[in-house]
């Protein structure tokens, strides 16, 4: 490596003041009430505490120090809770005294954080974004617009399984490999009324490799947040990681965008009825110059590339993690074949308008929601302002981590926790709206995911359909499968599932 000798004069200096503003800081700290929690290492902190995959190691200090445990985590102080309790507190009185976001290192990338609904910060901007989601996208008038959009979907989904298994000498297949297109022609159709890709094409891949790398890079713990005069030698290569997959990513969002600038300069207006989502943005469209309330071609880039991450990754995973957990409980799977028979009937395709008589269907999300959640430590909030938190004096910047994967363990909560049992949610009113604080995948208050009503009709319309379709049984290699992470923003599994399809037959 060539040092520059600025660079290293500059850098030493910083560091020294960074720990003169440490060490008075924390001296601050010992004078305040903060949560218990484990004694860091000099400078660093608690850095090395949080292990591979923090959710884990996180639960493991509630039995010490309780629901609330604070973490210094190089420079960047943090509060994680790790009780439904403490997530009520939280989300039910203190919402919009942490309604801010920390914008990491990963996401300064091609300054996506600027842009972004998930990650940015609250403000005007945001609240436009979040305006046009819930009355131009996810509305329920809007979802049951598009209900033949998904049945389309789901139907193609099917016969791409069945040639695949016709065509292949082995009769396997990897599953996220047909679930992952089937969601994102989903949101294609939404948003641009066209298909996007299949199993089998190169855009397919590409996207897909972009969106693990994005997904990856936010998830992990980086020393260029913890300790940021570091950020320039990207010690762990997360960002150039993150520079890639991101260049790809809005690559291929942004010629979608420039292809409909087009097409609409070469039209006549479009009546109300002819709109698809991206001309609903377009009319957005505006300079920086004009304010929050228009948006850029770079911003419309972001927030639909945010529609297909936020509408293909978390449904896929939980598609994928509910299967895992159905091939592995024989009994569970004959339950719901059963009512998919009754309910459906032999030889019928499953409607989206049966998902609502399909309660055992629902149970089985629910249960997979609670054991592999989307995003294990939800997106990290930030207190915008010095904050009083069940006793204890919260700073301003503190970052909070909310473990749910931790909540929906909690043997205090949930009756055998550890154990897949989807009956839990019958008859139950529980529900992940956001208002039921021991079951929040999708999180809660202002900054719940607004995604939320959309996921819910895909992941049952595409589970049930799978399961209704075919016949699913675990591949000769073996009968128990790797239900081990991959960890990034979200928990997907690490090995993927590979499953044989046999078409049902009455």
């Amino acid at each position: 490596m060539e040092w520059n000798g600025d660079y290293v004069f500059w850098s030493a200096l910083i560091t020294f003041i960074s720990l003169v503003w440490h060490l008075r800081r924390k001296n601050s700290y010992k004078r305040a009430k903060l949560p218990p929690g484990p004694k860091g290492w000099p400078f660093f902190g608690n850095l090395f505490d949080l292990g591979n995959f923090p959710h884990r190691s996180l639960e493991a200090l509630r039995q010490e120090y309780g629901p609330i445990v604070w973490l210094d985590l190089g420079f960047l102080k943090t509060m994680v809770l790790l009780s439904a309790g403490a997530a009520e507190e939280f989300f039910k009185n203190h919402d919009l005294s942490f309604v801010g976001r920390f914008a990491n290192d990963c996401t300064r990338s091609h300054d996506f954080y600027t842009a972004s609904m998930t990650f940015g910060s609250y403000n005007t901007y945001w609240r436009t974004l979040r305006r046009i989601c819930t009355s131009e996208l996810f509305a329920n008038k809007k979802i049951n617009d598009t209900v033949s959009i998904r049945q389309k979907c789901v139907d193609e989904l099917l016969l791409w399984i069945e040639h695949e298994v016709e065509e292949s000498a082995s009769s396997k297949i990897v599953v996220r490999d047909f679930v992952f297109p089937a969601l994102y022609n989903m949101i294609g159709n939404i948003t641009l009324s066209r298909n996007l890709m299949d199993p089998k094409s190169e855009i397919t891949s590409e996207f897909c490799t972009a969106l693990a790398g994005f997904t990856e890079g936010v998830g992990r713990p980086n020393i260029s947040d913890l300790l940021p005069w570091l950020s320039r030698l990207d010690l762990q290569g997360i960002r150039k990681t993150m520079d890639a997959s991101l260049a790809k990513a809005i690559e291929i969002i942004s010629t979608y965008v420039k292809e409909r600038v087009i097409e609409r300069q070469q039209k006549q207006e479009l009546s109300s009825e002819q709109k698809d989502f991206l001309d609903v943005l377009l009319d957005y469209r505006g300079t920086e110059k004009d304010g929050p309330a228009k948006l850029s071609e770079f911003q419309i880039t972001i927030f639909l590339m945010e529609m297909f991450f936020g509408g293909t990754e978390s449904p896929n995973a939980a598609i994928e993690w509910a299967m895992c957990e159905l091939l592995q409980n024989p009994d569970q799977m004959k339950k719901i074949n059963a009512e998919l028979g009754l309910v459906v009937g032999p030889n019928k395709k499953l409607q989206e308008s049966d998902i609502d008589n399909l309660p055992y269907l629902h149970a089985i999300v629910q249960e997979t929601l609670r054991l592999h959640p989307p995003t294990p430590l939800l997106v990290p909030r930030k207190a915008v302002r010095d904050t009083n938190f069940m006793g204890y004096s919260i700073p301003k910047n503190t970052l909070v981590m909310v473990n749910y994967w931790a909540i929906g363990r909690d043997e205090d909560t949930w009756e055998d926790a550890l154990s897949f049992k989807p009956e839990r949610f019958l008859d139950s009113n529980i529900n992940y709206k956001g208002k039921c604080y021991e079951f929040i995948p999708f999180g809660s208050g202002r900054r719940i995911c607004p995604g939320l009503p959309l996921a819910h009709r895909m992941i049952h319309l595409i589970l049930g359909s799978l399961l209704h379709h075919f016949e699913w049984e675990l591949c000769d290699d073996g009968k128990i499968i790797d239900m081990r992470e991959k960890i990034g923003t979200g928990a997907r599994k690490l090995e993927l599932l590979q499953a044989i399809p046999k078409r049902k037959t009455t």
